[in-house]
Order: C-alpha cells, then structure tokens, then sequence
C-alpha cells in the first residue's frame, strides 16, 4: 500500500467572476522512502497540491473533491485541530525560505524542544538531547553551542537545516519540501540535496519534492511528476522522463538545461507562457505552446496513458501511435 495516495484531487478559488480551477483532477502515489519530484513552471499547481496535502490552503482557496489519504487513512476532510496534530507528528513540511519557518523571537533550540514536546510525551530534558542530536544529525557544527542561538544568527543554509531538523522532529511518515533548495547557492544545495537523500534512507521518510528545477529532481528523485496548469502531464521514473521525454512540455523543460561539455548556440525555448486560471485554453493546456499540436488537443483534453515508454503521458500523441498499431 502506497503511504501517500491522492486521488483525483481538484482545488478552487471562488471569485466574484467565477470559480478558478488552480488543481484539476490530479492522482498520485508516494511509497515508503520514496522521493517524488513535483516539477513545473510557476502556476503549474505545483504549490497547490503541497499545501492541499498538508492542509495550508490559503482561504478562499478549498478542496473541491477528490481524497487524500496517508496511510489509509483519509485526512482532506478532517477538522483544523485533528489536521494541526497530524502536520506535526505525521507531516512534516520544509518551505522555500526558511526565515518565514522560524521564529525570530525564539532560539532554535526552543523552537526545536517546543515541537518535539508538543507532539511526543518527552520531557523537556529529553527533548532538548532529541533536539541537539537532529542538529548534529543535519550539519550544524557544534549543535549544544548553537542550540541556544537565535535564527538571525546562522546563514540561510543553515537556517534551512534548521527547518529540516523541525520537519525531521518526530519521525514523520511523509515530508512535503516546497522548494527547499530555491533560495541557496548551487554548493549550499548539493549539501541539502545529499542530506535529505540521507534522512529519506536512513528513516524511511516518503518525500513530495516540489521544484521547478529539473536539475535537482534528476540528483534527488526516484520517480516525477511534471505539472503543466493544474495537471499532471507525465509521469514516470526519473531516468526515463529525464533521458526520454514524452510530453512535448516535459522534452521543452529537458532542452532548457545546458549539458556539461555540450556546446551549443541556444537553449531549446518553450513558445509564449504558462496560461492564466482563468484563460485555460479548451483541450490540452498546453496546446498553444505545443510544437507538436494536433486538431484533436485543441478541443479533447487528454487523460495520461501509456507511452512507447516506461512513463505515462497525457498526450494525444501516444493515441495515435496506438490507434495506427
């Protein structure tokens, strides 16, 4: 059984004009230990999803159906304070800026000890040792020294191992990252990468990474999800989407990554921009910006469906190969 299952999950924002679809009827699975990269242009939904699943939607936005359940059990549909307990003990959540996950009137070490004795019957002796081992256990070098430091006082690295370490508290069955390296510098994010990578083996924590940073999926993930207006548009273990493109929007994002050693005169360049909410164009999302297109994409939305590959891609494409087979 899968730990992390969302099935046909749809988030809206009433307005005055009208309802907005920011999530569109998207499923997915997260097994134990795995990582899942959520990749995508800003507006893809990528955001969305995260904070439908640790239930930080920001009003007026709402789940409008679909279910999420971790371990089973369903929990898109729980009260505030039952969702308050399980984001602690049973989630935990790792933000881009880690400046907006602490806070700056508390040290780190209170901060850490609060979280742990909020949700574990420790005391608060054991905690501060439970707290002091998760900073040792993230790279903060001489954690009982630093316990006691304020989050002003460390770099935004290591502000960031900081929040893993909150996220880490309680041995969570399932960690949400929103862009957890976005903010650092390329040598501060390989440090991150290899030490979620790290925690994720070494605990069994199942991890929804959510990045626009195809680069970073390929080091950390085992399997990604590309995004593209609210849905899912391919699917499938990180060396087949990376290598083998199927999605005309996937091999766009592909292109864009400079390879080392290669030269080249221009970067493939994906035509015009992510679609407004409210300008969702009728039939594939992306058909606009599709140099692929076909007539039927401008009218018939796909659902994803196998490929001549190993992913699944919501592309008609792969039902006209199949159709001529």
């Amino acid at each position: 059984m899968a730990l992390l299952e969302v099935q046909n999950l749809r988030v809206e924002f009433p307005t005055r004009r009208g309802t907005l679809v920011a999530v569109d009827d998207i499923s997915f699975e997260i097994a134990q230990g795995e990582v899942l990269g959520v990749v995508g242009e800003s507006g893809a939904g990528k955001s969305m999803t995260g904070s439908a699943i640790i239930g930080l939607l920001e009003p007026p936005g709402r789940i409008a159906g679909g279910e999420i359940r971790l371990e089973g059990d369903r929990i898109d549909n729980l009260p505030y304070e039952r969702m308050r307990r399980i984001r602690g003990a049973k989630i935990g959540a790792i933000f881009q800026d880690p400046l907006t996950s602490l806070n700056p009137l508390y040290t780190i070490g209170q901060q850490l000890v609060e979280t742990i004795v909020t949700h574990t019957d420790m005391t608060e002796s054991e905690a501060r040792s439970r707290a002091i081992e998760l900073l040792s256990d993230v790279g903060i070098p001489a954690p009982e020294r630093r316990f006691d430091s304020f989050p002003h006082e460390f770099s935004g690295g290591m502000r960031q191992r900081v929040v893993i370490a909150l996220a880490l508290c309680v041995n969570p069955r399932l960690i949400v990252a929103d862009e957890p390296t976005t903010a650092l510098d390329v040598s501060i994010q390989a440090q991150i990468i290899a030490l979620l990578k790290r925690l994720c083996r070494e605990h069994g924590t199942a991890v929804m990474l959510i990045t626009h940073d195809m680069g970073v999926i390929a080091e950390t993930a085992d399997r990604v999800a590309v995004m593209y207006a609210g849905r899912i548009v391919e699917v499938g273990a990180v060396r087949d989407v990376v290598k083998h493109a199927r999605h005309p929007y996937t091999d766009g994002l592909m292109g864009s990554i400079p390879l080392v050693g290669h030269d080249v005169e221009r970067l493939t360049q994906i035509e015009g921009a992510m679609p407004r909410l409210t300008e969702i164009p009728a039939g594939c999302a992306f058909n606009p910006r599709c140099p692929k297109v076909l007539d039927r994409c401008r009218s018939q939305r796909p659902e994803l469906m196998a490929t001549d590959g190993e992913t699944q891609a919501a592309c008609w494409l792969y039902a006209r190969e199949t159709a001529d087979g």
